[in-house]
């Protein structure tokens, strides 16, 4: 990473012919790139490294041509020669999502969303205008093999890992009526491929997108369907079906001729159902196969989202297997399985959670019952070597930066709770009383501070447990 960021400077300085002031990784999403904010007296920047080359150029191509029609993406500013990073406008970090979170389903939020869709029908049929869509990382057009392999990315990565008996004949012969079914769309312009409420970033009540290189020519109803049922907006079904008749009549005022509402709401749950399993395929792969907390524990919302989908709105095709198996993964013991147990007021567990220093031993046990988990952080690089880390310690964030950005301190901590979580959900369902994991590294005022917080946060948030937190060595820290 070290070299990374480097490099980043080194681009950063030709362009602006000054060094920034200082630069921070970026927390990290779904895909692989990775972004760093750029800090240069009163300007930051966006840089993303992006070792996918072909993505680059198609991001820094589709954003070209938008920008030149006045349409709200991120203005690129230059790229290295080897095509892995390049610097961008800095649109700030509040999303939508951000806002929803925030200030709740509002008339404030009602009028971010219209002004959302506003763009979104202007960026789909003014920026399909002179595209070049040889560009496109995968198909060029949203059609019927591309439909399909959505279809099959759920099947593969969350269906079958279900293990439930279903026709496989029968359910190919459903994914190809319904593929067929959808492809049969009038409106075909650009297509985002991922417009949600996450990618929508909020500054000065303005909305501007990110995030759209995956996208290609396609029907208009995917991307209205992406944001209107994404499982973590929870829009109500006034306010889906208020947004979209107020879609509907964007679009109406940017193409020629108006479209068949009927016709195009039809199609339009068709896309909702596809989203949604897409959706459920995603989280499939990066959280069942990938082991990623944040994608593991939006399985149960997904899976919520999906039934109320399935209970109330209809597609105009029937896919006989594929309905009946459907309403097997909605069904309450499969949700159930991936919903963690949580923790209520008279639940008798108290996780105790103790960073210390080994030069001290390990903590004692004060319960009756003893045992727990005891975690050697010796093995991820000590911050404390360095000297601008020596007077900080684990909670102060050029530490916590440190450790996420130059060691594997996050792929080391996803192991350690694929193992606290079984015990927790065990002594959960067992009454038990009381569980101690204890993180020591050499001083225990870096590493395995960092390590508590993030464990203590991480079962207060997941199963809403009391967690007790000790940092068994503070009167060695430094004053910073």
């Amino acid at each position: 990473m070290d070299t990374v960021i480097t490099a980043i400077e080194t681009l950063f300085t030709a362009y602006k012919s000054a060094k920034s002031d200082r630069i921070e990784k970026l927390p990290q999403s779904g895909g692989d790139r990775i972004y760093f904010r750029i800090y240069y007296q009163s300007e930051t920047f966006i840089a993303t490294y992006n070792l996918h080359e072909k993505e680059t150029q198609t991001f820094i191509a589709f954003s070209t041509h938008f920008k030149k029609l006045g349409l709200p993406v991120p203005a690129i500013f230059c790229v290295n020669e080897a095509q892995t990073i390049y610097l961008q406008e800095d649109l700030g970090t509040n999303s939508l999502l951000n806002e929803l979170e925030q200030y709740g389903h509002g008339e404030k939020l009602y009028g971010l969303f219209k002004k959302s869709l506003h763009s979104l029908a202007a960026m789909q049929i003014k920026g399909d205008a002179g595209l070049d869509y040889s560009l496109c990382l995968t198909a060029k057009e949203f059609g019927k093999q591309a439909i399909l392999s959505d279809l099959l990315y759920f099947k593969y990565y969350f269906l079958d890992t279900l293990q439930l008996p279903y026709d496989k004949q029968a359910m190919l012969d459903d994914f190809e009526a319904l593929s067929t079914y959808l492809t049969r769309t009038e409106n075909k312009y650009f297509m985002l491929r991922d417009f949600q409420s996450r990618n929508i970033i909020v500054k000065d009540e303005a909305v501007s997108f990110i995030d759209f290189q995956g996208g290609m020519k396609g029907a208009l109803q995917y991307d209205v369907a992406s944001l209107l049922w994404q499982a973590k907006a929870e829009l109500s079904e006034e306010w889906k079906d208020g947004l979209l008749n107020y879609y509907m009549d964007e679009i109406d005022s940017l193409l020629s001729k108006p479209v068949d509402r009927i016709t195009f709401v039809s199609q339009y749950n068709g896309y909702v159902l596809l989203r949604l399993l897409q959706v459920m395929g995603a989280y499939g792969f990066r959280g069942l196969f990938e082991r990623k907390a944040h994608f593991l524990s939006s399985i149960p919302l997904g899976l919520k989202n999906l039934k109320f989908f399935l209970d109330h709105k209809r597609v105009g095709i029937v896919t006989p297997e594929f309905d009946r198996v459907l309403r097997l993964v909605v069904g309450d013991e499969i949700i159930a399985r991936f919903e963690p147990q949580q923790a209520n007021e008279n639940t008798p567990l108290l996780v105790t959670v103790n960073s210390f220093s080994y030069r001290n031993g390990i903590p004692p046990d004060e319960s009756s019952n003893g045992g727990g988990f005891v975690f050697d952080m010796r093995s991820i690089l000590n911050p404390g070597r360095f000297d601008d880390y020596k007077t900080l310690n684990g909670k102060d964030k050029p530490v916590q930066d440190f450790l996420e950005q130059r060691t594997k301190m996050n792929e080391y901590l996803n192991s350690v709770w694929d193992l606290v979580d079984i015990a927790v959900e065990d002594y959960l369902k067992r009454g038990f009383s009381h569980l101690m994991i204890n993180f020591g590294c050499t001083g225990g005022q870096h590493r395995s501070v960092y390590a508590a917080e993030q464990t203590a946060r991480h079962l207060r948030n997941k199963y809403k447990l009391n967690v007790a937190l000790t940092h068994t060595n503070t009167a060695n820290w430094f004053v910073g």
